[in-house]
């Protein structure tokens, strides 16, 4: 079933392992190794997870126009991003819809945009459609190696493999330092609501890092699975399935990290129009009673039985101890507390609103930007 997939560097390294593999984005990707997903997010939890991100897309952009360039395709505010931060940002289309959530650095050589998998292809094309003269956009993405360290150990593994330590790192903070060898950008970012660092380093290089993180003791692989579970704890939303060009910042509950009073971007003119006017519905998080895990599409229901929102992501919780998930609702109903349904299948499973996070976030500081949402 993977066979025609692209591959990443650690694809020998996942078989090896014991990882079923799947098809994310074109990607052959492990979805879960031996232990299985609701271990495996335990131990992020509890210890250090190990994670293959080389799927995801990294496009620089450099050039004396390059600040000027991205604070006119992306929402959030670059000139409060010094060198060696990054911040978490969207690119709208002049509609106000989402084209892409993502991160970008502000490093000595110009920007770093780490894109999602499946979008890559489409920002790579929106930023070349609209580039000036004096600004070049390279995507590095095949030649990138990204792997993340996630969990409350993390920092004292890589603080006795890292030189420099990237303890003193603030959360959002990027430095370069060598790790068995190999020249590595060091982020203390991530997407599961625990301390814990992203590592980019050449693509080639990639497998001996891997295999040094995951030689120290208290580290386990961990595959898409454990990660989709862990950041819908958190309340993160997944492009594609969450947030997509039908959604707006506001429905989508990410306002936050859209600067109006910055001045013109593409989007900007959407955005302030539904602002004023107020969104029909808003994402919500929420915990199920009992049942079924919530599927994407099932529909919610409130008391009187009429439909006022829909699932868009859902799972079986190990930290909640319950099925949770993630979708919209009607505006007037996105408040915490407030008790709905799901329907699964004809059944009507009881579900209780939230407006963010099911578990206690454990990140390290605050970003630029105040971003509790890493990639």
């Amino acid at each position: 079933m993977v066979a025609g997939l692209k591959s990443t560097p650690l694809r020998a390294a996942h078989e090896l392992l014991g990882a079923r593999l799947i098809d994310f984005a074109g990607w052959a990707m492990p979805v879960q190794y031996a232990n299985g997903i609701l271990a495996e997010a335990a131990h992020v939890r509890r210890e250090a997870g190990l994670f293959d991100l080389c799927h995801m897309g990294e496009i620089w952009v450099t050039g004396p126009q390059a600040e000027a360039f991205l604070q006119g395709m992306l929402t959030n505010d670059l000139t409060r991003l010094p060198v060696g931060r990054a911040q978490y940002t969207l690119l709208l289309n002049p509609a106000g819809g989402i084209l892409d959530d993502l991160v970008v650095y502000r490093l000595a050589g110009g920007f770093l945009l780490v894109v999602n998998a499946a979008t890559r292809a489409k920002d790579l094309a929106w930023l070349e459609e609209h580039r000036p003269a004096g600004v070049t956009v390279e995507d590095r993405s095949q030649a990138t190696g990204l792997i993340a360290l996630q969990g409350p150990a993390a920092e004292a593994i890589l603080a006795r493999l890292a030189q420099p330590s990237p303890a003193s790192l603030p959360f959002y903070g990027a430095q370069e330092a060598r790790i068995a060898g190999r020249q590595v950008l060091v982020s203390r970012t991530g997407y599961t609501g625990e301390d814990g660092f992203e590592l980019f380093v050449a693509w080639e290089e990639t497998p001996a890092v891997w295999e040094a993180l995951l030689a120290e003791g208290g580290v386990q692989p961990a595959g898409l699975g454990a990660r989709d579970l862990l950041r819908l704890e958190m309340g993160y939303p997944l492009y594609g399935a969450d947030i997509h060009e039908g959604t707006s910042p506001l429905e989508a509950g990410l306002g936050w990290v859209v600067k109006p009073d910055k001045g013109p971007f593409v989007g900007r003119e959407a955005f302030l129009q539904q602002k004023e006017a107020g969104p029909e519905r808003r994402r919500v998080t929420f915990t199920q009673e009992s049942g079924p895990v919530p599927r994407a599409g099932y529909p919610l229901i409130d008391e009187a039985g009429q439909v006022v929102g829909q699932v868009t992501s859902g799972g079986f919780s190990p930290h909640v101890e319950a099925p949770i998930g993630m979708g919209y609702v009607q505006a007037a109903l996105a408040r915490a507390g407030q008790a709905l349904a799901v329907e699964a299948r004809g059944r009507r499973l009881g579900i209780r609103l939230a407006r963010g996070a099911l578990v206690l976030a454990r990140t390290k500081g605050t970003t630029p930007g105040g971003s509790t949402k890493v990639r």
